[in-house]
């Protein structure tokens, strides 16, 4: 097993200033590519090169988000996800050498929130480990903020203060991510919302190339919530649907 070694911190007047960040990549150049981004950025930043290191240094350093490459030696960023998860929930952004829509719902799937396929710049890397820190963050603000009544829809509860959802009485565990994008939904039921109105709600991005992005993580809620409570209206976006009024 290859140590974890940290990068210096970042200055103090950048944005990810005093933010921990794991980077889990076993190719060297590209993690420390990723490192060197990140601590422009202002984060403290840790390396692992193989799944059992990823681990224990998720256990003793407690990042608060992890860089997650999915093929890694000892076990893969799958198996780390699941592991990490079973400690403490944290915000994971997976990385994906193919382009294979399967591999990202797994990975959506065992708890990570982003996905990314590899070639990838750094600048968007960056943007999108920023937007995942501002979305826990909001988490952490709405779960301490008095907010309105549940929201129901037919058997369909949304508790916006505790970010807890049941379908037919039974607790269904969303990620962050996806809970964030139900809530963007239910804003509007029955409305559609097109896939770069979702991206700019809940990812905060203007860019177009992410809206695979948003068809992955739709899908992703669909199996946990049901298929036919999203209607997808091709060419255009997404809809909640509801109960018709009596």
């Amino acid at each position: 097993m290859e140590q974890t070694h940290s990068t210096p911190i970042g200055a103090a007047a950048t944005p990810g200033a005093q933010r921990r960040v794991l980077v889990v990549e076993d190719d060297r150049t590209i993690a420390d590519a990723i490192a060197a981004r990140l601590r422009a950025e202002g984060f403290q930043v840790q390396t692992a090169t193989d799944g059992p290191a990823a681990v224990a240094a998720a256990e003793s350093w407690l990042p608060e988000l992890l860089v997650l490459d999915v093929m890694l030696p000892g076990f893969d960023g799958l198996e780390v996800c699941r592991r990490v998860q079973a400690q403490r929930p944290v915000p994971v952004l997976m990385l994906t050498a193919r382009d294979d829509e399967t591999d990202m719902l797994v990975g959506l799937g065992v708890g990570a929130d982003d996905y990314m396929t590899k070639p990838f710049s750094m600048r968007e890397l960056a943007a999108r480990v920023h937007v995942l820190l501002r979305r826990v963050e909001r988490a952490n603000l709405a779960a301490t903020a008095p907010r309105g009544s549940t929201l129901r829809l037919g058997d369909l509860e949304i508790d916006h203060a505790q970010r807890r959802v049941r379908v037919q009485a039974e607790d269904v565990h969303l990620t962050p991510t996806e809970f964030d994008l139900l809530v963007c939904l239910a804003g509007t039921p029955r409305a559609v919302l097109s896939r770069e109105q979702l991206l700019a709600e809940v990812w905060d991005w203007a860019d177009a190339s992410g809206t695979r992005t948003v068809d992955s993580h739709i899908k992703a809620l669909r199996r946990k919530i049901g298929a036919e409570r999203i209607r997808t209206v091709h060419g255009v976006g997404y809809a909640l649907e509801t109960p018709a009024q009596p």
